[in-house]
């Protein structure tokens, strides 16, 4: 029972990693401007990119398959619901630093 709870937050943190990447992939299209002024849909392949990346990774959290390939569990909602809060911070830490950019006028 241990072991399972250590590899749940195992997969946590990697679930929260992969998808922190996600949306960091989105926020460094540009160094200066907002991904909100650029535009979420503005670049498909990306988006693409990204939705198959997500999807890809709930698969293997979720698909009781992989799961025993890739040696994991599934995670409860409100993990799943952390991760995915933990995981934007970075997005919101580079958008803050694009906003204090453009007011700065550099």
């Amino acid at each position: 029972m241990i072991a399972q709870n250590i590899f749940a937050r195992v997969l946590m943190v990697f679930t929260t990693l992969a998808l922190s990447r996600i949306a960091l992939a989105q926020t460094m299209r540009s160094e200066r401007d907002s991904l909100f002024q650029i535009g979420l849909l503005s670049n498909k392949p990306l988006l693409g990119a990204v939705a198959l990346t997500f999807g890809l990774q709930m698969t293997v959290v979720y698909v009781p398959f992989l799961q025993t390939v890739f040696q994991t569990t599934p995670l409860s909602a409100n993990d799943l619901a952390l991760g995915l809060a933990l995981s934007t911070v970075p997005f919101w830490a580079m958008e803050l630093d694009k906003w204090l950019i453009r007011r700065r006028g550099v």
